[in-house]
């Protein structure tokens, strides 16, 4: 039989391929396995069900456990070997009853090996690969004897379902009328057990359709036995598969594989999704946590390429969202479970939300972890690929969970499809009867009779309430359908399609087509970008609790990437958060701070935890978490909450000190006024016409006016104000000194009179004095009007001066104009006093150079002090200080000139004559 197959097998070659798939051959032992009773019973039993369908029964196995070596009979024979008896034929599966024709030969084996595919032959096959089991276990390499195969254990019953969904899409497609009409599809559907060396395995499979536990010899050069794969549901097995099947050009549609890495077109040119990249994910699941408040997370992560990859673009975008993550962890469920432990005492003991990047194997083991001890509530954020599983709810402390998924679909016809099983149809296929065994044996582990009716069961695998995923492996096979179409179909003038089902397609073909697919199916839109991607658009999955307390999905927003940015996210129902509340739990390092106050990162945190500092002087703080400047003319509340805008701050005529300064602005000019009055009544008196009573009622004038121009200095500056209150202080102050200066000269003139010969007082008469007095106001009304005309002085906000206020005040505008006021009225003071002094010992009866020195000592005095306190006073203490010079000065000469006459006058009427003036003339000549 070998030569007529072409094979060349030898003994060593059988035993070692036996070996490797638990079919060990065992010495004969002195004391046999099996007695005769033993072998007659197992032959009446052999012989009782080979015939029969329903020939697959529980072989020393206890429920939801794996076959145990210990268990296992490999081989017994009955009958010259025409009955063999299989002790758990798979590995990780139920034992099987297997009617062999003749001996055991290579092609039986192969042909009995088939049986853990699911196959159908077409035109055109498609690959599919699915994790229908989730744990392999480790095989001990001790090197002293030839490795066990690999265990696949832990069935999936959503991958079964989503390689039936594959199965399903292939008999629509082949029974459509529109699509590939005339051709035939056909499947190949491999279990990876979610495992890279299965997942390699299979990739060598359905790249050149020899299996390579058995070398033939023959080279990898034949073309490729599928035009395209489905799958992996994992992305790590996917890019494993990718690294072998990519160079060939054969494309493979992930339903899936999510890994944002996987979108490398350099790496990954054949690959292509129907469900979004992670990258999407993690912006989407950022941007949640954002919304919600949380800044402190934590994170786990599956130590796997998804959950690597996805894990790092969310922290990207968590970071560029300012959320703080106070651990990630990563684990597999392959990693001792002190490790899984550890990741769990981390989750207890930290941050209130949990944000878990994780597959549904590691999910698994890891929740199992934290079912065992009591943990505190967590508020669970997941990915998409354990959030949506409904296996995963039986976990009830993860209650309030959210995450988003893809979003939930309709597939008419799907459900009768996959209750269209009975116990003769999953007889044909050892993942059907697993499934139908684990689905109705249960813990009591009861013999199925065939008497079971799937439409009573309640599984994930009936489950098409929740069709996410699943709907995605049905749009990659309708992607893979419309490429092979747009290939070997053309429509006709009639409007018919004509496919050619004989036509040689390839892999890098189908390929090229993928690219260009765009097409709609159930309402579902099917295309890639560049990258081979979809448009990104989820679901907003919230686990709430129903009757009975019974977990369910309830979608309660949506996210769509296509949409810009602030209308991505949209709320639709009220979630239910974690010990079923309705209150948005709290996950902060450090609670915002209240308004007035500023964030300051504690030394050597995340910038999360932070102490609360009060604003600085000038600074607010209302919603956010720094402090900014008030506006110019704005200060801080008491709250230090909002700006307000500062108080004006003027000279007013209504506070104390305007009110004062007002008092004796307008009593000096009273004065002056009832002097003039006096000196007007007593004008033909000796003492008012021997002071030269022009003059002095000029000055009298000219006070009156220094005394009421301060006035001006006081209110609310304004243009008028700010022009008038320098130009007539200017004009005024001149006009006062020229006269004290006029009468100066004049008692100088007189004396100089007096001596023999002089003739002087012909050159200062009257109209000299009055010319004089003219002169010297004119040269101030020039300064004056030019400063007006160049550069006038203006009102400012002066808002420097004090932070909590603004003054309000003028500015002189010309430095200039404004010190050359001043330094004129300085000179002239100056020229003043010195003409007095030198007249200071002149009878006293005729001048006043004494009352006159004095004066102008304190004018002088006066406004040389002025200087300083004037550039050093702030604000309207700056007015006042100016004001007060000027009333000083003013007082000072109306004093000194005026009351001693006044006193004379009024109370000493006796001295008010010619004849005293002249004997005290008389006697102070003497002298």
């Amino acid at each position: 039989m070998l030569e007529e197959t072409g094979t060349k097998v030898s003994v060593s070659t059988v035993k070692r391929v036996l070996y490797r798939h638990n079919l060990k051959g065992r010495s004969v032992r002195k004391m046999p396995l099996l007695q005769n009773h033993h072998k007659n019973a197992r032959l009446r039993f052999a012989t009782a069900h080979v015939d029969k369908d329903s020939d697959i029964r529980y072989v020393w196995r206890k429920k939801w456990e794996a076959c145990k070596p210990k268990n296992i009979i490999p081989i017994v024979k009955h009958g010259g070997g025409s009955i063999m008896l299989w002790g758990c034929f798979a590995a990780g599966r139920t034992g099987a009853l297997h009617k062999i024709d003749g001996i055991m030969r290579i092609e039986n084996y192969v042909d009995m090996m088939k049986q853990h595919l699911k196959t159908s032959d077409g035109d055109f096959v498609i690959g599919g690969v699915f994790s229908i089991h989730y744990f392999v276990h480790t095989v001990d390499h001790s090197y002293t004897s030839m490795p066990e195969p690999l265990q696949c254990t832990g069935r999936d019953s959503r991958e079964l379902r989503f390689s039936r969904a594959m199965i399903f899409a292939v008999e629509e497609i082949n029974n459509s009328s529109y699509l590939l009409p005339g051709v035939t599809l056909g499947y190949q559907v491999h279990d990876s057990c979610s495992s890279v060396p299965m997942a390699v395995k299979v990739a060598f499979q359905l790249a050149n359709g020899q299996d390579p536990m058995f070398d033939t010899g023959e080279q990898c050069s034949g073309s490729a036995t599928v035009t395209a794969i489905v799958g992996e549901s994992a992305s790590t097995p996917t890019i494993s598969m990718l690294r072998i099947i990519g160079p060939l050009g054969i494309p493979q549609v992930s339903h899936f594989s999510t890994c944002a890495c996987l979108s490398d077109k350099k790496q990954y040119p054949t690959f292509f999704r129907t469900i979004p990249s992670d990258q999407f994910q993690a912006a989407a699941l950022a941007h949640l946590i954002r919304h919600f408040g949380w800044t402190w997370i934590g994170a786990v992560r599956s130590d796997s390429d998804y959950g690597n990859n996805g894990m790092a673009a969310f922290l990207q975008a968590a970071q560029e969202e300012g959320i703080c993550v106070e651990y990630s962890e990563a684990f597999s469920r392959t990693n001792p479970l002190s490790r899984v432990q550890r990741v769990a005492d981390v989750i207890r003991s930290t941050a209130q939300v949990v944000v878990a990047f994780v597959s549904s194997g590691d999910m698994r083991n890891l929740l199992e972890e934290m079912d065992r001890l009591p943990s505190p509530p967590r508020q669970w954020i997941g990915s998409e690929t354990w959030v949506t599983d409904p296996d995963m709810l039986r976990f009830g402390l993860c209650a309030g969970a959210i995450g988003f998924g893809i979003k939930r679909s309709v597939i008419p016809g799907f459900r009768d499809f996959l209750l269209d099983l009975s116990p003769q149809k999953v007889s044909n296929s050892p993942l059907l009867t697993e499934f139908w065994e684990g689905a109705f044996g249960g813990v009591e582990e009861k013999v199925c009779d065939g008497s079971e009716d799937i439409q009573q069961l309640q599984a994930p695998y009936t489950d098409t309430s929740q069709l996410r995923v699943t709907n995605m492996v049905y749009k990659a096979v309708y992607a893979i359908a419309h490429a092979i179409h747009s290939i070997v179909c053309e429509e006709s003038e009639n409007s018919t399609v004509n496919c050619d089902k004989n036509l040689n397609v390839k892999p890098t073909q189908v390929l090229e087509r993928l690219r260009r697919v765009n097409f709609s199916r159930n309402g579902y839109q099917v295309s890639f970008d560049a990258n081979g991607d979809p448009i990104a658009t989820y679901e907003l999955v919230n686990w709430q609790r129903r009757e009975r307390g019974k977990l369910e999905f309830v979608t309660v927003g949506r996210y769509d990437a296509s949409l810009p940015l602030d209308q991505r996210f949209d709320m639709e129902r009220e979630i239910t958060w974690v010990k079923n509340s309705s209150q948005v739990p709290v996950s902060v390092c450090s609670e915002s701070c209240p308004p007035g106050t500023r964030k300051a990162i504690q030394k050597g945190k995340p910038v999360c935890c932070y102490d609360c500092i009060q604003c600085a002087e000038g600074e607010i703080s209302n919603n956010t978490s720094d402090c900014m400047i008030c506006p110019e003319e704005y200060w801080p509340n008491a709250e230090r909450d909002r700006c307000i805008l500062k108080p004006v701050e003027f000279l007013s005529f209504h506070e104390v000190l305007g009110i004062i300064l007002t008092a004796c602005s307008v009593g000096g000019a009273c004065l002056a006024i009832a002097t003039a009055t006096i000196f007007y009544r007593h004008r033909s008196s000796a003492i008012v016409r021997a002071n030269n009573s022009e003059l002095s009622f000029l000055l009298l004038f000219s006070l009156a006016l220094c005394f009421l121009c301060s006035l001006t200095f006081i209110g609310r500056p304004s243009e008028w104000s700010c022009m008038l209150r320098h130009t007539a202080f200017g004009i005024t102050f001149v006009l006062c000194i020229s006269c004290v200066l006029g009468k100066t000269i004049v008692v100088l003139m007189a004396f100089r009179a007096t001596l023999p010969g002089s003739n002087v007082m012909k050159w200062f008469g009257p109209p000299q004095q009055r010319l004089t007095v003219v002169s010297f106001t004119f040269v101030q009304a020039l300064i004056c009007t030019l400063w007006l005309v160049l550069s006038p002085p203006f009102p400012i906000k002066n808002p420097t001066t004090y932070k909590e206020k603004i003054i309000l005040e003028c500015d002189v505008g010309s430095a200039i104009g404004f010190w050359a006021v001043l330094g004129y009225i300085g000179l002239l003071a100056l020229l003043c006093f010195v003409l007095a002094f030198l007249a200071r010992k002149l009878p006293d009866n005729f001048n006043e150079a004494k009352f006159i020195t004095f004066s102008m000592l304190i004018f002088c005095a006066v406004w040389i002090t002025f200087i300083p306190a004037y550039v050093s006073s702030p604000g309207k203490f700056t007015v006042a200080v100016e004001i007060f010079a000027i009333i000083t000065s003013s007082f000072g000469l109306f004093f000194l000139l005026f009351v001693p006459k006044c006193f004379i006058i009024l109370f000493r009427p006796e001295k008010n004559t010619k004849k005293h003036l002249m004997e005290k003339t008389s006697n102070d000549i003497r002298y």
